[in-house]
């Protein structure tokens, strides 16, 4: 955030904190918001395993939640998660505990009437932590903002009715990203307001922008030209923001043809911002350094998502190391590009079966890569420009059938790694493993 100590903290190098994790030095890594403490999908916590020693983690603790897409996030020796319920009545809930015990700290409850909504199985955003205080979206566009401690509300909106929002097919999605003294939204409502930040302590709208639909894809802060800027693609285009104002910077047209899946987070490395979806396909951006502006690399699309020469993502967002793409495509096939051509170095099946819309999300760990598939394995592979090398796989949690009914279901939520444990959840379980490494031998 604003404070000095995450300004240091980037995205491969350059995608700047989107949540700071608040941790004191010397304390383990939080994971307060989706994908992690830069919300670029890296884990830097050190003293972790690099093989599993058991074909299944015996779990620290298991609690009860309900159906939901969202993944859990932690901070401040806290676990927060969403989820919903149906009976007696339609409510999404927010669930806070103790992250060594799973005991329960506290748990809001509103009444989230799902309508029309597809795969109505419950929230998607990811909870954001931040300064004492927690954030959440739900699908029909119930934003609140929590003591993060306590669960007391500090301020809360019906944004569905407030802002009359086109409401997205699957729901809104894109987890709230604070920035400054902002939460940011990305919710298509009327009247440009597209995206929304509001004044993260009291709730106050501080501005509005964009007329364009909304995507479900997560905003970004990037660094560019020297400047903090919102990445953001929506359902029209790919657009750079000044975060404080909502003023438009730069905008490269990338509009969804068919219907709007945009779900993957635009990933920066250096001066390059990378975005890809199911029926997009790929598109590599160039963020000039001397003015606020971008210019296209490359860009690759495939007439039928069936049959992809590219990458053409769904759910998973990409990891972007060195001059390589790494991510899951369509059909759950894991492909590597060249990112200085958009050409496919190599794909492998290795990591989830084949099938429509599979899907594994992907951690980098130092020059390792974590992977958690929708089959509820944690593998640890390396991922690089010549192939993938799997190091070890253990089954994390079971696939449950509310996300999915098919395929004997699905685990589709990110996982939170903090503390040297994984957090994960299915629509029956939130449960927290060990990954510390044993200590070393004395000589």
């Amino acid at each position: 955030m604003m404070n000095r100590a995450t300004k240091m903290l980037a995205l491969l190098p350059l995608l700047a904190c989107a949540a700071g994790s608040g941790a004191a030095p010397g304390v383990p890594d939080d994971w307060p918001q989706w994908r992690g403490p830069s919300r670029d999908g890296v884990w830097k916590e050190q003293g972790v395993v690099a093989k599993f020693d058991t074909p299944q983690l015996a779990p620290r603790w298991r609690v009860p939640v309900s159906n939901g897409y969202s993944g859990p996030t932690v901070a401040d020796g806290r676990v927060y998660v969403t989820d919903r319920v149906t009976e007696p009545q339609q409510q999404e809930r927010v669930h806070c505990f103790e992250w060594k015990t799973g005991k329960p700290v506290w748990t809001h409850a509103y009444p989230a009437v799902y309508g029309e909504v597809g795969y109505p199985n419950g929230p998607r955003a990811s909870v954001t932590l931040h300064d004492g205080r927690a954030y959440s979206l739900g699908a029909v566009g119930h934003l609140y903002c929590f003591d993060a401690a306590t669960g007391a509300v500090r301020w809360s909106k019906d944004l569905q009715k407030e802002y009359e929002i086109r409401l997205p097919v699957w729901g809104l999605a894109a987890a709230p990203l604070v920035e400054g003294d902002l939460v940011i939204t990305h919710i298509g409502g009327a009247n440009d307001a597209c995206l929304v930040a509001f004044d993260r302590k009291t709730g106050q709208e501080r501005w509005r922008a964009l007329p364009d639909r909304p995507s479900y894809s997560p905003p970004v802060i990037v660094e560019q030209a020297g400047k903090r800027v919102l990445v953001c693609w929506t359902g029209d285009r790919v657009v750079g923001l000044d975060p404080q104002s909502g003023k438009l910077h730069w905008e490269y047209p990338f509009p969804a043809r068919m219907m709007v899946v945009m779900i993957a987070a635009p990933v920066v490395n250096r001066d390059r911002l990378f975005v890809t979806s199911v029926y997009e396909g790929s598109l590599m951006l160039r963020l000039k350094q001397d003015t606020l502006g971008v210019e296209k690399l490359w860009e690759r699309r495939s007439q039928n998502a069936q049959n992809t020469e590219g990458l053409h993502s769904l759910i998973s967002t990409p990891l972007f190391l060195g001059d390589s793409v790494y991510g899951i495509n369509f059909s759950g096939e894991l492909r590597a590009l060249d990112a200085k051509t958009g050409d496919r170095l190599w794909e492998t099946q290795a990591v989830v079966p084949r099938a429509t819309w599979a899907t594994a999300h992907l951690v980098q760990k130092d020059d390792q890569a974590w992977l958690f598939n929708e089959k509820g394995q944690l593998i640890i592979a390396r991922l690089t420009p010549q192939g993938y090398a799997e190091t070890s796989r253990t089954q994390l949690i079971k696939p449950t059938l509310g996300q999915l009914r098919q395929r004997g279901g699905v685990a589709w939520a990110h996982p939170a790694f903090a503390y040297k444990h994984v957090f994960a959840r299915n629509d029956e379980e939130l449960i927290c493993a060990s990954l510390e490494a044993a200590p070393a031998a004395k000589p």
